[in-house]
């Protein structure tokens, strides 16, 4: 059978429609009902004793940052390199689906949607926050001047740019390479059959995909709390509305809604439209800032920056506070690295999910470099314009992040005209961020539950969509939110070491792709089924290991 015929029987191919399943449940039952167990657990737990818990993940947190953060930094580094290797190698001409595979999305609806699941509200959040925080608090010598502004921006563009896309794209890869190449279903375990064998389909698969389900859905719920209380940091500004745990569970209960019925009317009906938008009134809020803001200064700067990074990223790539020893890196870089790690089991799924039909390196080179010059020019309109008010203007806007970093997006929009409409734009992006977050989310735990079925039922969409706005609004009314964010990020450590195997695993599983191979795989978690495919040379082996003579 070749790999085409493969891809076209392979049960786990995505539909860009729901499937029209009868409204029933159809779930793995050992990965589904142990994870919503532990996240009902946990969350209760929380709300009695939140304190208590961020007492435990609190010290672990900084324990790991302070004890590992090495490890971190090369693995971060280790995954860049490998990223851009895959892309230049011979495996780059390998195509997600089979040979005959077609993109199911066009370009433009493919980076809307990756780029919205991967960076969404965060980049809103810390656009003009972050580097007003290194320029002012620079973990080098000079601080509020020039060369503070330089090594802020450098600093920022590391922590958003090549290395959280390189972690993405290469879970990403390797869940699509195994699920449209290999005929194993779309999930977490399915990564690991070069090394672990039949072995995914039993406990240590169930493992893997309970703890990628778990953070993923704790890491979506952390992200939304945060985004709703910019959301409601922008309506005070803009129309007096109450800063209140109140208004924050209407505005959650509101959104989580418009999130259910996109998840509900599946990938190309829902999520697909809504990145779209998404994409539009971001590039409209962009443009606005350039127009109406210091346009030659951010025209200027983005070359800089970029020249900036360049030249200061062996040093800041690197740079583990060996001789200073500070703290500065484990609330920043370290901080940074363990969330992408833990977030990439549900932008690296999602991306997977809607990547069938590109090569290996058209793959990397949109998911790796395209999103992270669009991230370069996005912080370079939003950053430096708050540089240039700073350093060159009225201020102010460092004394508001100080005080209240939701609101530093709106206090700077307040500079130029039309800031009414600007500052309602910048709401509506916030809005639509959260949304696309909260639906792919839903998306992706709903596919790792359901044992790697692409479709799954609607009603299981509805109760992971659902559970994830109940989970944000309960820690952000008893003040969770904190503790539940620690927590997340500890389990980047568990993760990274994750990352490092998956690595050994792809590329196995690529040097053995590319030749004439039999192979014996389980295609999901009912039936076992036997395929044969046939590609160039290559020794005669079953799947991750020489077959006995």
């Amino acid at each position: 059978m070749t790999d085409s015929e493969l891809s076209s029987q392979d049960p786990s191919a995505p539909s860009s429609e729901p499937s029209g399943a009868s409204p029933r449940f159809d779930v793995h039952p050992q990965v589904f009902f142990t994870s919503a167990a532990i996240i009902v657990g946990f969350v209760v737990f929380t709300i009695f004793f939140h304190q208590k818990v961020g007492d435990f993940f609190g010290p672990l947190q900084a324990a790991i940052s302070s004890n590992a953060g090495w490890f971190f930094v090369w693995t971060m580094n280790i995954i860049l390199f490998f990223a851009l290797y895959l892309m230049f190698s011979r495996y780059g001409d390998i195509r997600l689906g089979g040979e005959d595979a077609e993109p199911d999305f066009s370009t433009m609806s493919w980076f809307a949607m990756l780029f919205s699941a991967g960076m969404g509200i965060g980049l809103l959040f810390y656009g003009v926050a972050e580097p007003m925080y290194h320029f002012g608090a620079s973990p080098f010598p000079a601080a509020g001047n020039t060369e503070a502004a330089r090594t802020a921006m450098a600093i920022t563009f590391l922590h958003w740019g090549f290395h959280p896309w390189a972690v993405y794209s290469i879970v990403g890869l390797a869940l699509a390479f195994f699920s449209f190449n290999k005929g194993l279903p779309l999930s977490i375990r399915a990564v690991f059959y070069p090394l672990l064998g039949e072995r995914i389909h039993g406990f240590w698969g169930n493992v893997i995909d309970i703890l990628a389900t778990v953070a993923t859905l704790f890491g979506v719920a952390t992200s939304l709390g945060f985004g709703v209380q910019q959301i409601n940091a922008g309506l005070a500004h803009l129309f007096g509305w109450e800063q209140s745990a109140t208004t924050q569970l209407w505005l959650i209960a509101g959104i989580t809604a418009i999130a259910t019925t996109s998840v509900v009317k599946g990938l190309d009906s829902g999520i697909r439209r809504l990145s779209e938008l998404n994409v539009w009134l971001a590039t409209g809020l962009l443009l606005f800032v350039l127009v109406c803001g210091p346009t030659l200064f951010i025209f200027n700067g983005l070359l800089e920056n970029i020249g900036s990074y360049i030249q200061e990223f062996p040093r800041l790539a690197t740079w583990s506070e060996t001789f200073e020893n500070t703290n500065w890196q484990n609330g920043w870089t370290v901080f940074y690295w363990g969330w992408w790690i833990a977030w990439s089991p549900f932008v690296g799924m999602f991306i997977a999910r809607v990547s069938k039909g590109r090569t290996v390196r058209e793959f990397i080179m949109g998911v790796l470099c395209v999103p992270a010059f669009v991230t370069f020019v996005w912080l370079t309109v939003f950053g430096n314009s708050a540089l240039f008010i700073e350093m060159f203007g009225g201020g102010g806007i460092a004394e508001v992040v100080a005080k209240n970093v939701p609101v530093s997006l709106f206090v700077l929009l307040e500079n130029f005209p039309f800031s009414n409409v600007s500052c309602l734009l910048g709401i509506l992006v916030v809005v639509s961020f959260f949304v696309t977050s909260s639906d792919s989310g839903s998306m992706v735990i709903d596919i790792i539950t359901a044992g790697g079925n692409p479709d799954p039922p609607i009603p299981q969409r509805l109760f992971w969509a659902v559970l994830e706005g109940v989970v944000a609004a309960t820690l952000l009314l008893c003040g969770g939110l904190a503790a539940l964010q620690s927590a997340v990020i500890t389990t980047g450590l568990p993760f990274g070491v994750v990352l490092i195997i998956m690595c050994v695993s792809l590329k196995k599983g690529l040097n053995e792709y590319i030749g004439i191979q039999t192979f014996s795989v389980k295609t999901g978690k009912k039936k076992t089924e036997e395929f044969e495919i046939e590609g160039a040379e290559a020794p005669h082996v079953i799947f991750g290991r020489k077959k006995s003579a």
